[in-house]
Formats: structure tokens, C-alpha cells, sequence
């Protein structure tokens, strides 16, 4: 293995929101590659609560429709914004692919929800570091539609379980995008 190479996936993910995207269509076998991948993510007594439901083709207009009466029907009058509603009845059908994140809650409850929920997490950072080493974007959507009592359901979850967002995959329109970090000395301190 060389360590470059991960290096070079890992520092060039970005996230790329769906108006960036083209709609094309992502074939079938990178979208596994994607799934497997996820399927590796560390989880404390191997509990795997990841979940995925996947929206492609016709189906993100499904998803596009449903997304909109989401967020009119949770949001209060005072807070509605017209143009947050429109994106969220187009953004789905920009996408090439998008992926409903969940976490499916163990029965015994042994492994604390927040576990569960750092290892959907996980889980979520291999899907976003292969759709970048496919030349994909990604965007994890977390916003109160996404990841509402509504969704879960939606998505076909259970009651003691969560909606935790969604993932959207696209082939990217123009350059690929650039960022920077500030140093980590910053953020590290030794003992």
C-alpha cells in the first residue's frame, strides 16, 4: 500500500453540493464499490448500524417531492424560506445518486446510541473517500428534513432508530474544487 496515494484521496475530498453536480447517472458497480466500502467502517461490538436506501434515476424525484413537503411541514410559518423549499424539491434530481443515511439502534442497547451514530459516520467518510478516488463529489446533507422523524420513516427504519441525513453522489461540473486547512499544530496539543 502506499501511503501517498491515501494521503492524496484523503486531502482532496470536498464536499460538493448538488447544484454542482450534472444528474448524470452513476453506474451501478462504483455505487457498490461505494456501499462496500462503507460496510468496512470501524463498529464497537459489530454492530454495523449503518443503513442505506438508495435514490437513482426516477426515484430522486420521489425523494426531490417528498423532501419539499418535509421541511413545509416541520417548519414554522415565521421560519419558512420559499427558496430553501425549491432546492429541496430540485436537489435530488441533480445528483447522479443519493443515499439515505441511517442508523439502525441495537435491540439491547449495550453500545450507546452516540457510538452508533460515530460509526454511521464512519461509515459515511469511506463513501465520501471512494466517490473521490472515482472521481466523484459528494455532500452529506444533515438538515432538519433530512434527518427528521418523517425520513426515518420514509426510508423504512425503525422507531428506535435515525435518520442522519443524506448523501448526495455526482459526477462535478467544471474544475475540481479546491481548499485549504489551517495548520494542525493548531489543533494539537502534546502530553
Amino acid at each position: 500500500m502506499n501511503p501517498e496515494s491515501i494521503t492524496e484521496v484523503i486531502r482532496n475530498r470536498r464536499t460538493v453540493k448538488p447544484a454542482q453536480m450534472s444528474g448524470t447517472r452513476i453506474d451501478r458497480a462504483v455505487l457498490d464499490q461505494i456501499l462496500c466500502n462503507a460496510n468496512w467502517a470501524p463498529t464497537h461490538g459489530m454492530t454495523q448500524p449503518w443503513r442505506f436506501r438508495v435514490f437513482e434515476n426516477d426515484s430522486r424525484a420521489d425523494l426531490a417531492k417528498f423532501l419539499a413537503a418535509t421541511y413545509k411541514s416541520i417548519t414554522p410559518a415565521d421560519s419558512f424560506k420559499q427558496a430553501k423549499y425549491e432546492s429541496f424539491a430540485v436537489n435530488p434530481t441533480l445528483a447522479g445518486a443519493v443515499i439515505a443515511v441511517g442508523m439502525k439502534r441495537q435491540e439491547s442497547g449495550k453500545i450507546s446510541e452516540l457510538d452508533e451514530i460515530m460509526a454511521v459516520a464512519c461509515a459515511v467518510q469511506n463513501m465520501h473517500l471512494t466517490a473521490r478516488a472515482y472521481g466523484l463529489g459528494g455532500f452529506w446533507s444533515t438538515n432538519a428534513a433530512a434527518t427528521s422523524d418523517q425520513m426515518r420513516e420514509f426510508v423504512g427504519l425503525g422507531s428506535q432508530d435515525r435518520a442522519l441525513g443524506l448523501f448526495y453522489l455526482g459526477h462535478i461540473n467544471g474544475q475540481w474544487p479546491s481548499s485549504t486547512r489551517s495548520e494542525i499544530a493548531d489543533k494539537v496539543t502534546w502530553a
